[in-house]
């Protein structure tokens, strides 16, 4: 009995502290995207209000060594593919902002190839958890992704699996 109520105690103790540590991130849905502006894998500082300009996006922050982010990577590619083409209510189109949090380019640039992330528009600043943009946005797991709208609004953030297409139909006038 004193072991379960043990083990109960240290179950309920991991929650909380797993609960706390999601309510600790200080991007809150509702509020204004802060800018990010950070090199992509050849150098070159790519700013996140440069991309978003009346889009869409989704801010995926993974990294190459990470298992779960491999996992999801085949679902951001395949929410790419199906709305990068589609026509928006009021938005100019959908793009995805990978952030990532390696700490060494060869090993993030062979991920983006071996998982077919073919959008534009990937950025770290190799300092690995220390990353700046993780920084900005409170993450402190990943995968971690932000989805703001054409005008910079955060609306939903963690979205995995069929999560990101529900909430992404929402602002879908139609597929081509």
């Amino acid at each position: 009995m004193k072991k379960l109520a043990i083990l109960l105690c240290a179950f309920t103790l991991c929650s909380f502290m797993a609960n706390a540590q999601y309510e600790n991130t200080t991007i809150k849905v509702g509020q204004a995207a802060p800018e990010l502006a950070f090199p992509n894998t050849e150098g070159k500082v790519i700013k996140l209000s440069e991309v978003a300009k009346g889009r869409i996006v989704l801010i995926d922050f993974w990294a190459s060594w990470c298992g779960p982010c491999r996992r999801e990577n085949p679902n951001v590619v395949a929410a790419y593919n199906k709305y990068s083409k589609a026509k928006f209510k009021t938005a100019k189109g959908f793009e995805v902002f990978s952030v990532s949090l390696d700490k060494s380019v060869e090993p993030w640039k062979q991920a983006i190839e071996k998982d077919g992330l073919t959008w534009k528009y990937h950025v770290s600043d190799l300092k690995g958890w220390e990353n700046g943009a993780a920084q900005i946005y409170g993450v402190s797991s990943i995968p971690m992704s932000f989805l703001i709208d054409e005008n910079g609004i955060i609306v939903a953030k963690e979205l995995r699996g069929m999560a990101l297409h529900m909430k992404l139909d929402e602002y879908v006038s139609s597929l081509n």
